[in-house]
């Protein structure tokens, strides 16, 4: 279901690109489902840097905090995982309400460029926005 590299595929085109457009310092954005691990649409992305892989990747990231919780007996409800790097952020926000369950939006952030604190407010109302 994913076109290539860095290229805009279904089902979701407007949130993605409004996710890569509007976030300052955006670099790569996709729409995952964390069951099977598979990105149902990605946008931005690199030679260098596969999207598809590193949805795949944060989807284990994703089962492990959902585990850990549930061995925990943690009632709350992740919003989002922060995996802060050198020289990025990975912002990753779980969908909810209808049609979200088992989905998230991973946004990749180039570090010296975004605003932490307005990427995860825009995200929010992407989410908010987003017809899955």
């Amino acid at each position: 279901m994913n076109g290539p590299k860095g290229a805009l595929s279904w089902p979701t085109p407007k949130p993605l690109k409004e996710a890569l457009t509007s976030i300052e310092g955006a670099t790569g954005v996709a729409l995952v489902d964390y069951t099977s691990g598979m990105a149902l649409g990605t946008m931005g992305g690199s030679k260098t840097f596969d999207l598809g892989v590193a949805a795949a990747g944060n989807t284990d990231v994703v089962r492990s905090k959902l585990r850990t919780m549930e061995h925990l007996g943690l009632k709350g409800e992740i919003e989002d995982i922060l995996i802060t790097l050198s020289s990025q952020y990975h912002l990753i926000r779980l969908l909810k309400g209808r049609g979200g369950n088992g989905l998230f939006l991973y946004l990749v952030l180039d570090a010296n460029r975004a605003n932490l604190a307005m990427a995860r407010h825009q995200l929010k109302k992407i989410e908010a926005d987003l017809e899955v």
